[in-house]
């Protein structure tokens, strides 16, 4: 059991990976962004903090390095969950609920796609769990290829580009910003809060 904690805290703690370095970093995106299993992984946050690991020199790569590399992962993720969910999206809709999929998410996720058309691939990259069932439900819709690959491209650039950019040219203006990690996490887990509980309300009227 300590063990499972332990691999729990190291996955689910975003200073512990950023400072494992930008390889971790991209494969820890990589899942959040289209594995419908790693739903529960950080994401807007740890784009900000490592921005902000970056801007402060604990991160050694430069600015380009990170938004490229954290970029990449991040489409290329979304495009293996459009993959998953054009060729077996019939298999995950039949699949009971477990520890790491829940239906739930992916008819919210349904009720968010209806409200935004295809524009849900651009805004959901600053949603949390929407942001990983958004491409598996535009492949279980069979979005063309040509949309889905437009629109997870501005998406991902937006995501990285906004979040990473603040995040380091903060932590280079500011270098003692670095001390107070956990107020940052708290307030971004405030919003995330308030956003899905938002939603959930919706959906229940």
């Amino acid at each position: 059991m300590d063990e499972i904690n332990l691999l729990w805290h190291q996955l689910t703690d975003s200073e512990t990976i950023i400072r494992s370095g930008l390889m971790v970093i991209t494969l820890i995106v990589f899942a959040e962004n289209g594995l419908f299993f790693a739903f529960f992984l950080p994401g807007d946050y740890l784009l900000f903090l490592t921005g902000v690991f970056g801007g402060t020199g604990v991160l050694k790569e430069p600015l380009s390095s990170l938004l490229l590399s954290i970029f990449l992962a991040a489409v290329i993720g979304s495009f293996v969950g459009y993959l998953v969910g054009r060729f077996f999206g019939k298999s995950l809709m039949n699949r009971p609920d477990g520890w790491f999929f829940k239906k739930k998410h992916l008819e919210s996720t349904r009720e968010f796609f209806d409200k935004y058309g295809f524009m849900a691939l651009v805004i959901s990259r600053f949603l949390p769990i929407v942001r990983t069932f958004t491409p598996i439900l535009a492949g279980i819709s069979h979005l063309s290829w040509y949309k889905f690959i437009l629109l997870n491209l501005v998406g991902g650039a937006l995501w990285v580009g906004i979040l990473v950019t603040a995040g380091f040219y903060l932590g280079q203006n500011f270098p003692g910003i670095i001390n107070y990690v956990q107020y940052i996490i708290l307030f971004f887990l405030a919003v995330t809060t308030f956003t899905v509980v938002k939603g959930y309300l919706k959906l229940r009227k």
